[in-house]
């Protein structure tokens, strides 16, 4: 497919999700033109809401011939596949560039989601400037991905960056097991009983959300504090072997948790700085993603338009 100059223009990026699928439209000037949104329905169909959002924008006026794909799971660069996805298994089943390009005459470029949100904050976000980053999301699961010498580095089979993954202890407990959202609002649940005095004892124990967590902890809740605080600090164990290995240059942390923002941004450095090899440590900035929600959309936008492997232009 060739672009018009005018297609040139803007750029698309799509991030999947449990609950529905974001659009978000980039322009010459890098700034977000338009968002639209789909929820999923029952199990759901990717295709469907792809091409639902797809058609939501050209009927809005937007043109374009590309767009980027961003998916929870591990995408197979052999096969251009979804290999894996703890999330929305349902989509390892169906070629999702294949269908996507057949159902709206696009061209798709398929990226994992904390990569394509890696690649947002690094190109238009708290990244810029810098070479090489490592970029956490904590949010429905916990991710990682790695820029180096501004690309996205992969590793050997396309699966590198699984840090939810990393084991923070001696049994073996893995990162995503407590730093999960899910998993934060289970610790949570198990223990707020024994703070009385906490404003969550007025909500039932089912009823208990990440986002009631957070603003009981910004309205100075002593009980959510101190489990956004214990977050901050696994993620910050986890967060010092990234920087004793690799004494990189900036770590960005980002996802559905950092609307908590220093409750715990200050748990992970000070957990960090106990951890860390000190020069090591000294030489890394560790700062919160500034593109919030929409990083991976914003990320599979511009990789729509550098191309797959492209030189990033905004470095």
């Amino acid at each position: 497919m060739v672009e018009s100059p005018n297609q040139a223009k803007i750029s698309v990026g799509i991030d999947i999700s449990t609950i529905g699928s974001t659009a978000v439209v980039i322009d010459g000037s890098n700034a977000i033109a338009a968002t639209r949104s789909v929820s999923r329905t029952g199990d759901g169909n990717t295709v469907e809401e792809v091409a639902a959002l797809i058609a939501g924008l050209r009927s809005d006026g937007h043109s374009f011939v590309r767009v980027g794909i961003a998916v929870p799971g591990l995408v197979d660069r052999e096969t251009g596949r979804v290999a894996f996805s703890a999330n929305l298994p349902g989509n390892t089943e169906v070629d999702l560039v294949r269908d996507v390009e057949a159902a709206t005459g696009t061209s798709v470029i398929l990226e994992n989601d904390a990569n394509a949100g890696a690649y947002g904050e690094f190109s238009l976000g708290a990244g810029r400037g810098s070479r090489n980053i490592f970029y956490v999301t904590l949010g429905e699961g916990v991710g990682g991905a790695f820029i180096f010498d501004r690309q996205i580095w992969r590793g050997e089979s396309g699966f590198a960056g699984e840090f939810g993954y990393v084991s923070i202890n001696s049994a073996g407990m893995r990162l995503e097991e407590v730093a999960s959202s899910a998993n934060i609002i289970r610790r949570t649940r198990s223990r707020f009983h024994q703070d009385n005095t906490s404003s969550l004892n007025k909500l039932t124990e089912e009823s208990i959300t990440l986002e009631d967590i957070i603003t009981a902890a910004q309205r100075d809740d002593d009980f959510a504090q101190m489990m956004l605080g214990r977050t901050g600090r696994y993620v910050g164990t986890a967060v010092a072997g990234v920087i004793n290995l690799l004494n990189i240059e900036k770590i960005v942390v980002g996802g559905e948790i950092m609307t908590a923002k220093h409750l715990v941004l200050d748990a992970i450095v000070d957990r960090a700085r106990e951890l860390s090899f000190a020069p090591a440590f000294q030489s890394t900035s560790i700062v919160e993603g500034e593109l919030e929600g929409n990083a991976a959309a914003i990320g599979a936008a511009v990789l729509s338009r550098n191309g797959e492997f492209g030189n990033n232009e905004y470095s």
